[in-house]
């Protein structure tokens, strides 16, 4: 594989999320979704899947968590292989496998960090396990060549995403920086529109798409929606 960098995903179950909260007159089932990155014997695992929750959290959203073991012995590898863990954020879902990887370094916003601490936000057993080890940075930071870690936020003010530069084009592993492609689709047009000088009005888009604009990101990949972001016209 050379210098070469592969992206794969994996299945860590799906939850419910019930009708107060999606908008509309029903609940919806999402998927939860994590992302290993390889490079040589080297990996990243992106997001850990859906932790051991409260009686009352276990009842709104009813997880079904299919083991993050079984689905890294799926993708050929174990625990022991993860060189190093990032979260999108540290939500329950997200950040629910961390504590199987004590000692592994875990790559987080300080800011996101700070407010998982603070309580009432995430399950506070998820956060400081044995072992946990998290190197906090603040704001942009090359993990490897050609992988980086860019501050996304808006679902949660640490919020982070990965790119990944591979030889057939630019990867990011958004997280849950947008929850559906479809609403990434409608917010990179809006750049787009107002990077041509389109006459307002138009939607308002986050402002760090301008810098994952920099990258030319070939996919787009998330954490719950399966469907897979690509532009109109990919270069090549």
């Amino acid at each position: 594989m050379g210098n070469d960098t592969a992206v794969r995903r994996l299945d860590l179950g799906y939850f419910v999320r019930p009708a107060s909260e999606t908008g509309g007159p029903q609940p919806r089932v999402e998927p939860v979704l994590a992302y290993l990155v390889r490079r040589d014997d080297r990996l990243i695992l992106f997001d850990t899947g859906v932790g051991a929750v409260d009686p009352e959290t276990e009842a709104h959203y009813r997880p079904q968590r299919r083991a993050l073991e079984s689905a890294l012995a799926a993708a050929g590898v174990t625990l022991a292989d993860v060189s190093l863990v990032v979260n999108c954020h540290l939500h329950f879902d997200h950040c629910g496998g961390n504590p199987l990887l004590g000692g592994k370094p875990i790559l987080v916003q300080a800011v996101e960090l700070a407010a998982a601490r603070r309580g009432g936000y995430t399950i506070d057993q998820l956060i400081d396990f044995p072992g946990a080890t998290y190197e906090e940075i603040d704001g942009e930071v090359e993990v490897w060549p050609g992988v980086r870690i860019i501050p996304t936020p808006g679902h949660t003010e640490g919020h982070q995403s990965l790119v990944v530069r591979q030889s057939d084009g630019t990867v990011v592993l958004a997280g849950q920086a947008h929850d559906f492609a479809s609403h990434f689709a409608s917010d990179h047009l809006a750049h787009h529109a107002a990077r041509q000088g389109l006459e307002q009005p138009l939607p308002t888009y986050q402002p760090w798409l301008e810098r994952l604009s920099d990258f030319d990101p070939q996919r787009v990949l998330f954490a719950h929606d399966c469907s897979v972001w690509e532009p109109p016209h990919r270069n090549g």
